[in-house]
Formats: structure tokens, C-alpha cells, sequence
């Protein structure tokens, strides 16, 4: 790695965990679900993401807006809730749909299925300024110093690039796994999907178009699928020690949820002890059992979530996962993609 990439990755660091404390200073959660009021919808992004829209409409992602409140799942659990149409209440908005609010006198509409701002962040504030090369009319016109001042902004703005994955993480699992404890205990919603991000990322969803021009969709390199195993199970460990964190009854959430936090942390401790050269994976793996899995404990699980979150930042930030080889037989392979890209 160049001193230039090294600099820029520490400052990415240092920016997310002044971020995170304020945030969990203030009470408020360091990364949420996209504003609605924010929200500039998918064509914005298909202006120049052409291939990558096309890659969007063959997914779950893109169908889930007219299959998924036609489903009679969906309906049965509307009922149980209370809720008369699926798009109109905010509680399934939130993840199955991209919604837009013009203005604060109105509701949210759902405009699309879950999009690129579901999980690169809402882009009234960014989306110019990144399809702008600094002004210029073609991105060969742009300098390297302009296109990194570019992406810094963006950044600052509060676009979600591939390479802050702890941030893409929280964005997926913020919703696969379910944030909501009645939703579960009352509407009998599943309490998460067996979400994976290397698994899941590099199926049906993958849409690393952009640098051939649309003319391959190529998987994440080794380092890269290693450092997306590691965070993934590190994210999956913090949600899952949350959730448990705010669960109030001993009911079918609470229950699964500190199933699915005691079998992350299982894998996590695998992990760290095949990763010698990486002390945050041990210090995660400590963390995840410094809190007794259990209701009325929520000083306790937040604050070793909190602790595996800075962690986890620590490593985007100092490894680029090509000293993690021991994880290689542990990461899924193709055959267990979830599905297929779309070329």
C-alpha cells in the first residue's frame, strides 16, 4: 500500500470513529436506513450507471417493489400488525423499498425497490458533486488530486463508497438483520434472513461494472472477499448483541436473536485464532462474551457492541486481507452464492 493510500485510510478512521462516538454520544445510531427527504431515486444513478441498472432490475432487490406486498406473507403479517397497505406505513418502508418525501408535508412514497441509495446513502447532497468530475465534462479531463478532492467531498457528504465496507455492512444488516422486536413477536416476521455478506454480495446483487466499462462482472479479489468475511461476521456479532440489548420479553426475538449473536461469536473466535497477525479479531472475539447474552442487560451488550464496531473500523482501515489466507477455506465459496450475476 502507497504512504498516499495509507494517509487516506487513516483519516477515513479517524473521521467514522469521531463520527460513531458522537453519534452514540448523542443516543442516535451512527448509521441508519437512507432520509426520504434526501432520497433522489435510481434514474439519477442510471445516468451514468447504465450497466449497473441493468444488473439492479434482474434482482430480488429491484422485483421486491411489485412482488412484495402482492406476496401472502406480507399480507399475513400486515394483519397481524395492523397495517392496511404494506407501502404506506414506515415500518416495512424502511427496508423493502426506496421511498422519496418531497417535502415534510407529505408522507414517504415508495419509489423503487431496495436501490443504490439503500445502500450507498441518500445522494441529494453527494449525487452531483460525484457525477461532476470536479466541473469537468469528461473524467479524463480530471486530475488525480481533483478526482481524490471529489471523492473526499462525496465522502464528507455522506456517500457510502465500496471501500467503507464497515458502513455497506451496517447498511445491509441494519435490515437483514430485523431491527424491530414486535415486527417478530407479534407480526411472526422471520427475525433475519441467513445473511452472508461475501455469499450475498457476489451473487445476484454483484455489479463490478464500472472499471470494464460494463463488459465484465467480476468477483471481489481474495483480499477483498476475506476482509468482507471478517467484517460481515463482525457486523452480523455487533447487530446481533444489539438487538439482544433492546429486546424487552423472552419471546421468539430476544430468543433468536442471542442464538444468532452466540453462533457469530462461535465463527468469530474461529476466525481469530486462524488470524495470528490481527489483534482486533481477538479483542472482537473477547468482546463478544464480555455480556451475558440475556434480557436487562443493556449497558452491558452496548457497550460491547460499541467496542467491536471500533474494532472492526480498525480493520478497514489497516488490512487489505492478503495476509488472511488461513480464512480461505472458510469463506464461501461460488457454488454458495446467492444467486446469480447478471453477466
Amino acid at each position: 500500500m502507497t504512504v498516499c493510500g495509507r494517509r487516506m485510510q487513516n483519516w477515513v478512521l479517524k473521521f467514522t470513529l469521531v463520527w460513531t462516538a458522537v453519534c452514540l454520544a448523542s443516543g442516535k445510531p451512527a448509521f441508519s436506513q437512507a432520509d426520504p427527504v434526501k432520497i433522489v431515486g435510481p434514474n439519477a444513478c442510471a445516468e451514468c450507471h447504465k450497466e449497473e441498472a441493468l444488473v439492479w432490475k434482474k434482482t430480488h432487490h429491484f422485483t421486491t417493489f411489485k412482488k412484495m406486498p402482492r406476496s401472502k406473507e406480507a399480507r399475513q403479517i400486515a394483519d397481524k400488525m395492523g397495517i392496511k397497505r404494506v407501502k404506506s406505513k414506515s415500518l416495512c418502508l424502511n427496508c423493502h423499498f426506496t421511498s422519496q418525501q418531497p417535502d415534510a408535508q407529505r408522507r414517504p412514497k415508495p419509489i423503487a425497490g431496495i436501490s443504490c441509495e439503500s445502500c450507498h446513502s441518500h445522494g441529494r447532497e453527494w449525487e452531483k458533486l460525484h457525477a461532476e468530475f470536479s466541473g469537468h465534462k469528461k473524467k479524463e479531463d480530471e486530475s488525480k488530486a481533483e478526482a481524490q478532492a471529489r471523492w473526499k467531498k462525496s465522502e464528507a457528504f455522506g456517500m457510502i463508497r465500496p471501500r467503507a465496507l464497515y458502513k455497506l455492512a451496517k447498511n445491509c444488516y441494519s435490515c437483514h438483520v430485523v431491527p424491530q422486536e414486535d415486527l417478530v413477536n407479534t407480526g411472526h416476521h422471520p427475525a433475519g434472513s441467513k445473511f452472508e455478506l461475501v455469499a450475498w454480495s457476489q451473487g445476484e446483487v454483484r455489479h463490478n461494472l464500472w472499471y470494464s466499462k460494463g463488459k465484465e462482472n467480476v468477483q471481489a479479489n481474495p483480499g477483498r472477499r476475506r476482509i468482507m468475511y471478517v467484517v460481515g461476521l463482525a457486523v452480523e456479532l455487533e447487530t446481533a448483541l444489539r438487538a439482544v440489548a433492546v429486546a424487552t420479553k423472552r419471546r421468539a426475538y430476544a430468543v433468536r436473536m442471542a442464538l444468532r449473536a452466540d453462533a457469530a461469536r462461535k465463527k468469530m473466535d474461529a476466525i481469530a485464532k486462524a488470524v495470528a497477525n490481527a489483534p482486533e479479531l481477538t479483542t472482537i472475539a473477547k468482546l463478544s462474551r464480555s455480556a451475558g447474552l440475556k434480557l436487562k442487560n443493556y449497558v452491558a451488550l452496548t457497550a460491547a457492541a460499541d467496542k467491536i464496531a471500533q474494532q472492526t473500523l480498525r480493520i478497514v482501515a489497516n488490512y487489505d486481507g492478503s495476509t488472511f489466507g488461513a480464512l480461505d477455506g472458510m469463506i464461501p465459496a461460488p457454488d454458495k452464492y446467492k444467486g446469480k450475476p447478471a453477466r
